[in-house]
């Protein structure tokens, strides 16, 4: 049954909404949205420019004129029916677009000097809520500021939460999951067993296998330590494992590196499989993510072949001011910010021959090795290639969607990042785009993910990690 109108809700949104996500005009279901005319405005000055807010702008503009395109003034006075976005529901549950026909500043209390855009939009949600007392007037904003503001003169508000993946980063996949003491005695019944080109493979059903994903991890302690990745999921209560192979031995290390604990074993794993197109890794500083993935990418394009190069890029977001304008070529501007790819390169390619030797291993990884900005990613398409994008965590949804949809035959992509340290701003623990990819990939079979959780650099760096 369709909600009365005394049960939908009229939103007021604010302009960093539609500047962070264009397709809010239809996240609100069967409730209403009003624009105050400031709002316009505001998108008028921010759509010029190749930046990300802006692209934002010019969309939300494009989605505002579809909606206006052959309307009357009666029918805009009388609010517009938004369209459904991407979904297949019937046209009379959506809401109704208004917008601001009159003038509203004479309802600006006086505890709220100047006429700045802040202010008249909270002068038109105190004016709708004067004139509609039978609607829940309530403002939508990313701007804190605003909020309190609002609070302060009455006037309900929310943050825009729609394109939260998570209602808390604790509840993101870890990729790993701890099997139970008495697991091999509820499912000895069901298992199969057997060897294969050398790998150990378990086809097990019971209770416990319907919640496993593809290329999840499971481990468990004591005194026969077991660790196995899920291969393939049979149906709701059955899955075929494999039996992990071990990197932490040195004599199965991989360029010289070998794992140091369970999660940067798995993640060995993952990395050297080339079933496995998709890898993330989330971890503090210092847990192994980026020199575990140049040295197995190291080995699948020198030893192996398996791809023709490595490609670097990483997001451009400086920690503190930036610097100001880099000379050189496009692989000489990112080389500053490829500091930490590079570090671990000279821990991987340590070799003797003094400086002839030296010399000549630089020259090798220069042929094989590029580095590119993430800027001139579009309408590309990397075949066999072996991708490493650092610092995925300062991505948008849509920028990560961008560079994976580069990827052509034979290309595996691999994301580092860590959740916890976000520079870019608007973005969150649980808005960032690479806890967006995590969550949406878990499901499918030719990804991983893995989460590193202890730090191996140094005592300094770990006790730093913790206590500060």
């Amino acid at each position: 049954m369709a909600e009365s109108s005394e049960q939908k809700r009229l939103f007021v949104l604010d302009t960093n909404v539609l500047m962070h996500d264009p397709t809010a005009l239809f996240r609100f279901k069967e409730h209403d949205i009003f624009l105050p005319m400031v709002v316009l405005e505001e998108l008028d000055k921010g759509k010029k420019g190749m930046s990300e807010v802006a692209r934002n702008v010019r969309q939300a503009s494009r989605f505002l004129d579809e909606i206006v395109a052959h309307k009357s003034k009666l029918e805009i006075d009388h609010g517009l029916p938004i369209p459904n976005f991407g979904s297949n529901e019937q046209q009379d549950k959506s809401g109704r677009l208004f917008f601001q026909t009159r003038s509203m500043i004479n309802h600006l209390p006086d505890s709220l000097p100047g006429n700045t855009p802040d202010n008249s939009i909270l002068s038109a949600a105190l004016a709708l809520q004067e004139k509609r007392p039978d609607r829940h007037v309530m403002l939508i904003s990313k701007d804190i500021n605003l909020r309190i503001k609002a609070a302060i003169v009455g006037v309900p508000t929310e943050d825009y939460n729609n394109d939260q993946v998570l209602d808390d980063v604790s509840l993101l996949y870890s990729g790993t999951r701890e099997l139970p003491e008495d697991f091999w005695d509820r499912h000895s019944k069901d298992i199969e067993s057997w060897q294969e080109s050398g790998h150990t493979f378990y086809r097990i059903s019971g209770p416990d296998t319907s919640e496993w994903y593809a290329n999840q991890c499971l481990y468990m302690e004591g005194d026969q330590p077991f660790e196995a990745i899920v291969r393939e999921k049979e149906g709701d209560d059955a899955a075929l494992i494999e039996l992990a192979e071990d990197f932490t031995a040195p004599k199965h290390s991989v360029w010289g590196i070998q794992a140091r604990n369970r999660e940067q074993n798995f993640a060995l794993n993952m990395l050297l499989d080339p079933n496995i197109d998709f890898v993330t890794l989330l971890g503090t500083a210092g847990t192994g993510k980026t020199l575990l993935t140049l040295a197995a990418g190291l080995a699948q394009v020198l030893d192996k072949n398996l791809y023709k190069e490595i490609i670097m890029t990483r997001v451009t977001v400086p920690v503190g001011e930036d610097i100001g304008f880099l000379p050189g070529t496009e692989e000489e501007k990112m080389t500053p910010w490829m500091g930490a790819l590079m570090d671990n390169l000279e821990v991987l390619t340590q070799t003797g021959g003094g400086d002839w030797g030296r010399a000549a291993a630089d020259d090798l990884l220069r042929s094989r090795i590029r580095i590119h900005s993430l800027n001139f990613m579009r309408g590309r398409t990397f075949l066999n290639k072996y991708i490493i994008l650092d610092e995925a965590q300062n991505l948008t949804a849509k920028q990560m969607k961008t560079l994976i949809t580069r990827a052509g035959p034979g290309t595996k992509v691999v994301c580092l990042g860590n959740v916890a340290q976000i520079d870019t701003p608007y973005l969150t623990e649980t808005t960032s785009g690479l806890t967006y990819v995590v969550d949406r990939f878990k499901q499918w079979p030719h990804s991983g993910h893995i989460t590193l959780l202890r730090g191996e650099r140094s005592r300094l760096a770990d006790f730093a990690s913790d206590i500060l």
